[in-house]
């Protein structure tokens, strides 16, 4: 069976929302999906899945989660070749150029591991309570489910 693993950072909630929704798409496709906080998992755990997805928060002018340096600074450094990863996370669009820079940050560090991109990076703002928003991380998800798919064959 296919396994994914879904690790999130949240102050306000909006994050661990999007990580349900994206987990809950998963598993209507049939992957086995464990979803975690950033804090109580290790970057290493994505060495034992198909399907890597991390919904971080982004604060102040750009930074991680401090919670999160940690798994972040051990994710780059990873072999993650013949994994798909995927990146999708909620900000605010008031705080302009920095609106959801860790998303960023951690797609890089999925792409210095050698892992495979199996969506497009996602960005909402707030809260993921539109139909709209929804629909957005179910196509993510359904992306991600895709690209192995292709990639296993």
């Amino acid at each position: 069976m296919v396994k994914a693993k879904v690790v999130f950072a949240s102050i306000t909630g909006n994050n661990e929302d999007v990580a349900d929704i994206i987990s809950e798409a998963l598993e209507n496709k049939g992957i086995e999906v464990d979803t975690e906080e950033i804090s109580q998992c290790d970057a290493m755990d994505f060495e034992d899945v198909d399907i890597c997805v991390v919904t971080p928060y982004t604060y102040d002018e750009g930074a991680l989660p401090d919670e999160g340096m940690d798994f972040f600074e051990d994710l780059a450094e990873l072999d993650l070749k013949g994994k798909v990863y995927g990146v999708a996370g909620s900000g605010d669009t008031f705080y302009g150029e920095y609106y959801c820079v860790a998303v960023d940050k951690f797609d890089k560090a999925f792409a210095q591991a050698g892992a495979t991109k199996g969506a497009t990076s996602l960005k909402i703002n707030l809260a993921p309570d539109s139909d709209e928003d929804i629909k957005q991380l179910e196509n993510f998800a359904a992306s991600l489910a895709e690209t192995y798919t292709k990639n296993k064959q």
